[in-house]
């Protein structure tokens, strides 16, 4: 057991974030995402935390990762089909979480479904959350931990 940690992140998860690397992606993905089948197929670890919440597990991260600040869009989301334009209450709570917590803040930028998917299967690691919440998905960049 450690102090100061927050309790949602788990061993594995804890080791996924320390042997990132700066530009690695991490997904988070809502329950209804293919989480593990994206990861069994690329090679990603895959880490579940049913129940959890898919902005209390980001927020967690970011109190650990950095985004990276060499990128323009270090976070991205996955726009609501039909309705490109239309922002789900879950992103605007992601896009809290990132203004709140993120120590190089930066505005979610949105991609097509298709392209977050492509985009997912190159990831770090997915973390499958037990968000219930359409929409309630998230691809951050690592950036350089500067001391």
């Amino acid at each position: 057991m450690l102090r100061n940690i927050n309790p949602l992140l788990s061993p594995d998860l804890l080791y996924s974030l320390a042997a990132m690397g700066h530009g690695d992606d991490l997904v988070i993905a809502d329950a209804n995402y293919p989480g593990e089948q994206i990861a069994r197929a690329n090679g990603c670890r895959y880490i579940r935390l049913d129940g959890i919440l898919a902005t209390d597990i980001l927020k967690a991260v970011l109190e650990l990762m950095p985004l990276d600040d060499f990128v323009e869009d270090p976070a991205y989301v996955m726009e609501v089909v039909g309705d490109a334009a239309q922002t789900p209450p879950v992103v605007s709570e992601f896009q809290t979480v990132i203004n709140d917590v993120a120590d190089n803040p930066a505005t979610i930028a949105a991609m097509n479904r298709f392209a977050f998917y492509e985009r997912s299967q190159k990831a770090y690691a997915i973390i499958q959350s037990g968000e219930r919440r359409l929409y309630g998905n998230i691809i951050v960049k690592k950036g350089v931990v500067r001391l």
